[in-house]
C-alpha cells in the first residue's frame, strides 16, 4: 500500500473541491450518493435519482449542502483497495484553517461484493470507521423496502473524537427549510415545503461485548447556521468520542407521513423488538435500535452478496468486471427498471471554463441497450424484472413521426426534462453552468434504433432458459416461451415483432437523413458515419430476426435493399480515400472521429479490414500527429476541427472509446498477435484510471483527472465488454498457439 500526500478533503485542495475522483457510490436503486473519501456526502437526490438534490457540496463549496463525518483527533486514515491517503482532520470543512496542524490518514473501501463503503481512520490513540450504505432487502416485493440512508460510526481501538455536521440544502439549494430538534438532542426533523421534509436520528451502542448497564456514548444535537455561506436554513452538528466497541449509528429518513402499528408490522421480519427514545411511535420518532439497524447491515451485506455471487464470468479480470456490474446495479431505477446514464448532473467534462457541463440522470437508449448486452455477458442475476417493461413503455411513447426519443426519463416518459441553468450554484471548481435537465432530448440521433435493435437480438441469442434464473426471466414481457421452456431458448412473440419490424420499416424510411449522433453535438445536423452504420445495424439484426426464428417480414426486400445500400454508401462516400481512414461524416471527410470504432463490434466489417485497420492506425497516432490518441487514451474528435456547439474547449479523453480501440484491438488480434499483445496492455493502463473503488469517469484529463459525471454507466459497461473480448480472444489464441 503506497503512503502519499493526499488532497481528499476540499478544504485542502487549491480549489476548495474534493476532487470527482476522491468519491465512491452507495445507493438502493431509486437514488444514489457520492461520498468523499473525508466521509463527506457531497451529492445525494431525494427521493429518486433525477429528484432535486438534497446535498450537492460537489457542485457548490459554499451552499449546495452536505453531511460530513469526520475524525477531531489527530488520525491517519487509510484508503485501501489501492492506496493510503493522507487528509486534513478538518476535512471538506469551510471553517478550517491553514494554522490547524492536524494530519491524518484514511482508507475508503467497499466491502467485499458489495455496495456498503467503509472509510477508516487510523491513528496512534485509535482507529475508527464510518460505514455508510442504503438498505436493500433481501424480500422482493417493496412493502419491506426503507429508504434511508445509514451512516454507522465506531471505534474499533483506542478512542477518537469526532464531529458531524448535516446541513442540507433543499431543491438545489434553491429553498428555505425548518430544522427542529427534538427535546431530548438525539434526532432532527428539517422540513422544506417545496421538496421534502427529513429526519435524521441517533442511536448509540455500548458495543457488542459491554456488560450490563454500561453507559452509552452520547450525542447532542446542535444548530448550525451558515447563512453566511447562503445556506437557506439551518443544520445540526455535533462532537462526540467514542471508545473502542462503541458506535454511534444515524439515520437519515424521509419523514413516514404517519407512523401506524401496521408500519411496525411490515418491518417485523427485520427485527422482533423496536424502541424509540421516547418511547412513543410517531412521525418525529419512527421506531428504532441498534439490534434493527445491524439486522439492516446484515440484510444489505447478503443481498449484495448474493447478487455477486451469480455473476459467471471466471476470467482473467473477474474483480473488474464484478465492480463495474455492482456500479451498473446501483444506477438502475428498480421501480421501473430503467437505468440513468450516472447519478450525477453538471459534473464538467472540461475545467476551463467551455461549459460542457450535463444533467444525465435520464435513460438513454444506448446506454441501457449497452449495458444490457453487458450484464448478460456476465449472466448475472441483474434482478432487473421491469426494465423490458420500462423499454416497452418507452418503445410506445413515439414522437410524432413514429421513431423513438433518444432518451426518456426513469418513468419511460418525456416530461421533467427540460433543460434548465441553475446561476445560484458556483458548479464545480467553479465550472458553470449548472444544468438540470437536458436538452438532448428532442434531437433526432438516428444511431438509437441499432444499439436498440441489437439488444433485442442479443437478449434472445444469448438468454439461457433457467427457470431459477430471473436473469432472463426479466425478458419476459418481450418474449414468449414454449411449454417446456427449461430446455429452449426464448423467441420473440408476435406483438413485440410487429412492434419491432414497425422500427426498421422506420428505419428504412430515414436513415438519410442527417443526425446528431452519439455525441449529441448541438451545432448543424450532419450525416455521421456512426449513425448510418448503427441504422445498417438496425436493419440487418431485424433481418436476423426475422430469418433465425422465421418471423414474417412483408418488407423484407426493402430492408435488404435499404442495409445494403447503407454499407455502399459508407464506404464510397465515409472512407476518406486519400487520408485513409473512415471519416467523421460525409460533410467532414477529413475529420477523425474515434465512433468509427464501433464498426466491428457490431458486425458491421471484420476487425482486420484493411481499411478498418488504416482508420485504427490514424486513430492511434498522437494528436500532435493528427491522431486522437495521448498516453494510450483515445479522444473522441479533435475540438479545434470541428464546431460541435456546446461551447468549444479542451474535452479530456473518451473511456468508452479508448476500450472501443482496446476491443477492435483484441479481435484484429485474432489474425495477428501483435494487436492482442496492445489491447492487453492497453487494458491493464487503462482499468488504472479508475478511483480506489474502481469507478470510472465518462473522461479523463491529461493529468489523470476523472472529468464528467460520475460514475457513467457506458464506462462501465465497455469495459465489462472489453474485458470479456479481450480474455475470449487470449483464450483463441492460446487454443491456437500452446506455446503462447
Amino acid at each position: 500500500m503506497v503512503v502519499k500526500p493526499n488532497r481528499s478533503g476540499g478544504a485542502n485542495y487549491p480549489s476548495g473541491y474534493t476532487d470527482v475522483q476522491d468519491h465512491g457510490l452507495i445507493g438502493n436503486c431509486r437514488t444514489a450518493a457520492l461520498v468523499s473519501i473525508s466521509g463527506t456526502v457531497a451529492s445525494l437526490c431525494l427521493p429518486h435519482f433525477d429528484s432535486p438534490s438534497v446535498y450537492a457540496r460537489i457542485l457548490d463549496k459554499n451552499h449546495g449542502g452536505h453531511w460530513s463525518i469526520r475524525t477531531d483527533t489527530p488520525t491517519q486514515t487509510k484508503q485501501q483497495v489501492r492506496r493510503m491517503v493522507r487528509v486534513p482532520s478538518m476535512v471538506d470543512d469551510h471553517r478550517v484553517t491553514d494554522t490547524a496542524p492536524r494530519v491524518s490518514f484514511q482508507t475508503v473501501q467497499y466491502l467485499p461484493s458489495t455496495n456498503i463503503l467503509a472509510t477508516k481512520f487510523l491513528s496512534d490513540a485509535g482507529v475508527g470507521q464510518v460505514t455508510d450504505f442504503f438498505p436493500m432487502s433481501t424480500k422482493k416485493d417493496d412493502k419491506n423496502f426503507l429508504p434511508w440512508l445509514i451512516r454507522y460510526v465506531t471505534v474499533i481501538r483506542g478512542e477518537l473524537t469526532f464531529t458531524m455536521e448535516n446541513a442540507p440544502a433543499f431543491n438545489y439549494a434553491r429553498s428555505t427549510h425548518t430544522t427542529t430538534i427534538a427535546e431530548d438532542g438525539q434526532s432532527v426533523k428539517f422540513e422544506c415545503p417545496d421538496h421534502l421534509n427529513l429526519d435524521m436520528r441517533a442511536v448509540a451502542s455500548a458495543g457488542e461485548f459491554a456488560g450490563p448497564g454500561a453507559p452509552l456514548p452520547t450525542v447532542s444535537l446542535e444548530l448550525l447556521d451558515l447563512s453566511e455561506r447562503g445556506h437557506k436554513g439551518l443544520g445540526v452538528t455535533s462532537t462526540f468520542t467514542l471508545k473502542e466497541g462503541e458506535s454511534i449509528t444515524f439515520v437519515l429518513r424521509e419523514c413516514p407521513t404517519a407512523a401506524t402499528l401496521d408500519g411496525v408490522e411490515s418491518l417485523r421480519h427485520l427485527h422482533n423488538l423496536f424502541s424509540s427514545t421516547s418511547g412513543v411511535v410517531t412521525p418525529l420518532d419512527p421506531p428504532l435500535s441498534m439490534d434493527l439497524l445491524w439486522k439492516l447491515c446484515h440484510h444489505t451485506t447478503t443481498y449484495w452478496i448474493k447478487w455477486s455471487g451469480k455473476c459467471s464470468y471466471e476470467g482473467r479480470w473477474r474483480e473488474v468486471c464484478l465492480r463495474s456490474a455492482l456500479a451498473l446495479k446501483l444506477l438502475c431505477f428498480a421501480p421501473t427498471g430503467a437505468i440513468v446514464a450516472a447519478p450525477t448532473f453538471s459534473l464538467p467534462e472540461d475545467l476551463n471554463g467551455a461549459g460542457r457541463n450535463w444533467d444525465y440522470r435520464y435513460s438513454w437508449l444506448r446506454d441501457s441497450a449497452f449495458s444490457v448486452y453487458a450484464l448478460l455477458r456476465l449472466e448475472a442475476d441483474l434482478t432487473l424484472t421491469g426494465y423490458i417493461e420500462w423499454l416497452s413503455k418507452a418503445m410506445k411513447n413515439k414522437k410524432p413521426d413514429g421513431g423513438l426519443y433518444i432518451m426518456y426519463n426513469i418513468r419511460a416518459g418525456t416530461d421533467g426534462m427540460e433543460e434548465v441553468e441553475l446561476e445560484h450554484l458556483d458548479g464545480h471548481k467553479g465550472q458553470k453552468p449548472v444544468r438540470v435537465g437536458n436538452g438532448a432530448a428532442d434531437h433526432l440521433q438516428l444511431d438509437i434504433m441499432g444499439e436498440l435493435m441489437d439488444a433485442i437480438y442479443l437478449a434472445q441469442k444469448l438468454s439461457k432458459p433457467r427457470k431459477s434464473d430471473s436473469t432472463f426471466m426479466l425478458f419476459s414481457p418481450l418474449i414468449r416461451s414454449d411449454a417446456d421452456w427449461p430446455h429452449k431458448r426464448f423467441s420473440v412473440s408476435y406483438d413485440t415483432w410487429v412492434e419491432v419490424r414497425g422500427l426498421v420499416d422506420w428505419t428504412c424510411d430515414h436513415w438519410d437523413q442527417p443526425d446528431l449522433s452519439i455525441w449529441e453535438v448541438r451545432g448543424k445536423p450532419q450525416d455521421f458515419l456512426y449513425s448510418k452504420v448503427m441504422c445498417w445495424v438496425a436493419i440487418d439484426r431485424g433481418l436476423r430476426l426475422a430469418d433465425k426464428r422465421s418471423l414474417p417480414a412483408p418488407n423484407r426486400n426493402k430492408w435488404l435493399e435499404t442495409r445494403d445500400k447503407i454499407y455502399e454508401e459508407v464506404q464510397t462516400r465515409g472512407y476518406n480515400q486519400k487520408a485513409k481512414f473512415y471519416a467523421q461524416s460525409y460533410q467532414s471527410i477529413n475529420v477523425l472521429d474515434s465512433a468509427v470504432l464501433i464498426m466491428p463490434l457490431c458486425f458491421f466489417c471484420n476487425a482486420n479490414d484493411p481499411r478498418f485497420l488504416n482508420t485504427v492506425d490514424a486513430i492511434m497516432k498522437s494528436r500532435d500527429r493528427g491522431g486522437l490518441t495521448e498516453n494510450n487514451l483515445v479522444y473522441r474528435y479533435d475540438t479545434s476541427k470541428v464546431d460541435d456547439g456546446t461551447g468549444g474547449g479542451e474535452e479530456g479523453a473518451f473511456s468508452m472509446v479508448t476500450l472501443w480501440l482496446i476491443e477492435a484491438l483484441s479481435r484484429a488480434g485474432e489474425f495477428e498477435p501483435t494487436y492482442l499483445a496492445q489491447a492487453v496492455s492497453a487494458l491493464e493502463d487503462f482499468i488504472g484510471y479508475s478511483n480506489h473503488v474502481m469507478l470510472l469517469s465518462e473522461e479523463v484529463s491529461k493529468g489523470g483527472e476523472p472529468l464528467g459525471n460520475f460514475p457513467q454507466a457506458f464506462s462501465h459497461v465497455s469495459l465489462i465488454s472489453t474485458c470479456f473480448n479481450v480474455d475470449r480472444a487470449l483464450r483463441t489464441h492460446r487454443r491456437s498457439d500452446p506455446t503462447a
